[in-house]
Order: structure tokens, then C-alpha cells, then sequence
């Protein structure tokens, strides 16, 4: 399927109604809390963020942008303490939304944002990004997730092709101990475990939440997945030297661009970051345990405004402007990473040398996202952050450790 087929699948000629109004008002600062997609200083967010400020603030007089810009190890944890303190910012951008949108805290998205903005969203990014059929969250980028292997340690182990199940995927692994760092790097710490994790449960067959959106976390299915990684990988010193609960998703891109990784799960970021240290790989479908294709996992972030300023104004502007066609592409393309609107994607489709890129894209209308219209998903992300890791450990009991999560899970969802 061609990019442009894609973005038609994705339904782009959606219409949207409503729109904040934009009147004039006093001079304001927005405080605005953005997350880092950077993998080292010297191509932070930073600078993207504080430059679209400066544009802005220059076309806009009377409003000022404050941004700060958190690490993903971070960001939603500064936000969460923000928040509890009374002083939430005016904008945030982090990875979930729905848990303050349940308690009132954030402006809808037609009271933001100009009709042809909120139109432009991408329609399953926009639906996913709705609590109760009102859109609070709003899509900044995506991405969706392939395997990446080594090709020269894959020739240098003699391993003719990629894996298409886990018994395959096990045996490559195995040929790769003798010359791979990490025969396959299995990043379950804090930074991103809850994407590592809905990988490998949705490709046995499981996952987070059934087609009805209910939880299904310590699922028969859940369980043998992760006693499987527990025993068959973990437990037999293929995942490196460094214990997965404690290995994060940065660290682990770090490890495949030094060359040192035979395979991993990896976005287009990864991509972008391996090539220009000239390790040479190739990306397919992740392996379903028994070869059968499973949906692969999207991951769109999110962009929230705050009602506790009032300045519903000068954040909707401030959101058009974030928007623009020019500025999404710059950003999507600075991190090899997914538009989230038609605009951005079909910029992309018209841009050349984005082949590879294609394969995400091509990824995301079947792919599956996290529970994000859940109120209590920032609750159960972090909880998997902070545990799943152990559940593969030698003593670790996979049953216990998603048992755990499942019941505070079910705890956090039917809180008022």
C-alpha cells in the first residue's frame, strides 16, 4: 500500500465542527511542558520548542511561551506533581490525557483549536484521543513499532533470515550470543517498559484491554507470554548484560547504534539514529509467537491544555500555530517520527527518500494503541514502568507481578 493510499485509509477527510474563539486579550505567559525526543543534548527538543516559542511569540504580541522541556523518563511525573501542587501548566505534552479529562481539568479540543486544525487530525488518532466522544487529548506525533535486526551480525552468526515466531526468534538469539553484546536487548526499564510490554502481549495473542476496552492485564495469554520471556529468553542470558527491568528503551537504541545488539523492537526514531552511525539493518513485523501476524502497536503522544489558568484563548492559538503544516513536518522530520495530520503525511508522501518511513506508516490503521481514553491508564503505564521488569527476573513471578497491576488497574478505573 503506496503512503498516499494510507492516509486515505486513515481517514483524512474527516470534518470536524467548532473551534475556540480567538479574541485579543491581555499579555499572557503560557507554561508550556514539553518531552524530549532527543538522544543527546546536542539534538534536544529544547531548541525546536524554544524556537517555535520565539516565531510565535514574534507573530503573536501580548503572549509569551515558557517552555520546559522533561526527559520521558520524567515528563509525565512533573506534570502529575504540577498538577497536585495547583499548578498545572497552561499546555502539556506527555503521554496520557485521559485521567485529568476525567476530573475536569482540560479544555475540550473544539474549544481550542480552529475547525481546519482539529479537521486535520488524523481520524483514528483523533477518536483515540476522546473520553466519552468529546476529544480532549490531542495527537502530537506517532509511531508504531517494528523488529530491528543487525544484518552484519546476522551474516556473521550465519542466520539467513529474520524470525517469524518466538521458537525462531529464540534460536537466532542463540547463533547471536557469540557476537552480539545483546543478542536481543529487552528495554523493561522505566522509560518505556509499557510499550515494550504491549508488544510482546499483543504479539501472544493478548494485550492490555480486550476489543470491548474492558482490562484483560493478568489474561491466561499475558501470563504465558511473559513466562516465556521469563524462561526462554531472559532465562537463557540472551537479553544482554544488562537486566531488562533496568535497561531503558534509550539506552538500548544506544547499545543497537554502537553496533552491539542483534535484534530489538524499535520506531522509526531508531532509524533515523542508526543510520547515521552506519550500522547497516533491516525492520520486519514483529514475530507472533506461533508466526501468526498480530496487530502491531501504535503509540501516538498527547498534547493537553489546562483549564486552571484560563487562558483557553491564547493556548488555542498557540495549539493552531503548533499545528501548521511546517511545523509538524519539521518536527516529524528532525525525529523520524509519524504525523499525526493529513497535512504533515501527505507532506511526507511529496518529500523523497522516505521509503523506509513508509513501512511505519503503512503500520499504523490496523495497529493497536494504548487505552489512552482510560482515566486510569496513567496509572497502569506507570505501574508497568515500575514492575514489569521484575516479573522476569530469576525469582520473579509473572502471574503475581500482572495480577498486581490488573487489580490496581480495575481499582484506579472504578475510582471516582
Amino acid at each position: 500500500m503506496g503512503l498516499t493510499a494510507v492516509v486515505a485509509a486513515l481517514g483524512i477527510t474527516a470534518t470536524l465542527t467548532g473551534c475556540g474563539s480567538l479574541g485579543s486579550s491581555d499579555e499572557v505567559t503560557l507554561r508550556v511542558v514539553a518531552a524530549d525526543y532527543g538522544d543527546n543534548p546536542g539534538n534536544s527538543s529544547t531548541s525546536y520548542w524554544n524556537n517555535l516559542a520565539k516565531t510565535f511569540e514574534d507573530e503573536n504580541p501580548g503572549i509569551k511561551v515558557d517552555v520546559s522541556v522533561y526527559s520521558w523518563e520524567d515528563v509525565d511525573a512533573e506534570v502529575a506533581a504540577m498538577d497536585k501542587a495547583g499548578q498545572a501548566p497552561d499546555i502539556a505534552q506527555i503521554g496520557a490525557y485521559a485521567d485529568y479529562a476525567a476530573d475536569d481539568k482540560l479544555y475540550s479540543a473544539d474549544e481550542l483549536l480552529s475547525v481546519a486544525t482539529q479537521a486535520d487530525f488524523l481520524r483514528p488518532l483523533s477518536e483515540a484521543g476522546q473520553v466519552r466522544r468529546v476529544q480532549y487529548g490531542m495527537p502530537f506525533v506517532a509511531s508504531t513499532r517494528l523488529l530491528f535486526y543487525n544484518t552484519e551480525l546476522f551474516d556473521e552468526a550465519g542466520i539467513k533470515s529474520p524470525p517469524t515466531t518466538w521458537d525462531e526468534l529464540q534460536r537466532a538469539a542463540r547463533k547471536l550470543r557469540s557476537v552480539a553484546k545483546y543478542p536481543f536487548a529487552l528495554p523493561l526499564g522505566n522509560e518505556e517498559a509499557q510499550a515494550e510490554t504491549m508488544m510482546w502481549l499483543l504479539s501472544g495473542g493478548g494485550g492490555y484491554t480486550d476489543l470491548d476496552d474492558a482490562y484483560t492485564i493478568d489474561s491466561p495469554e499475558n501470563i504465558k507470554t511473559l513466562t516465556w520471556l521469563k524462561n526462554d529468553l531472559v532465562g537463557e542470558d540472551l537479553t544482554g548484560p544488562v537486566a531488562p527491568g533496568k535497561l531503558n528503551r534509550q539506552e538500548a537504541f544506544d547499545a543497537f547504534s554502537r553496533g552491539e545488539v542483534g535484534m530489538l523492537n524499535g520506531h522509526p526514531t531508531l532509524m533515523k539514529q542508526a543510520e547515521a552511525k552506519g550500522v547497516k539493518f533491516a525492520m520486519v513485523p514483529m514475530p507472533g509467537a506461533q508466526g501468526n501476524e498480530q496487530a502491531a502497536v501504535g503509540v501516538a503522544d498527547w498534547i493537553m491544555a489546562f483549564k486552571n489558568n484560563g487562558h483557553r484563548v491564547e493556548a488555542g492559538k498557540f495549539l493552531d500555530f503548533v499545528y501548521a503544516e511546517q511545523n509538524v513536518t519539521k518536527f516529524t522530520s528532525q525525529y523520524g517520527l509519524l504525523p499525526v495530520t493529513t497535512s504533515g503525511s501527505r507532506a511526507m508522501a511529496e518529500t523523497p527518500g522516505n521509503d523506509e518511513l513508509k513501512k511505519f506508516l503503512q503500520a499504523l490503521p490496523t495497529s493497536r494503541l494504548y487505552p489512552v481514553g482510560k482515566k486510569s491508564w496513567a496509572k497502569v503505564s506507570e505501574n508497568v514502568k515500575l514492575r514489569i521488569g521484575k516479573a522476569v527476573t530469576p525469582n520473579g513471578s509473572p502471574e503475581s507481578v500482572l495480577t498486581q497491576i490488573s487489580q490496581e488497574a480495575e481499582a484506579a478505573e472504578s475510582a471516582e
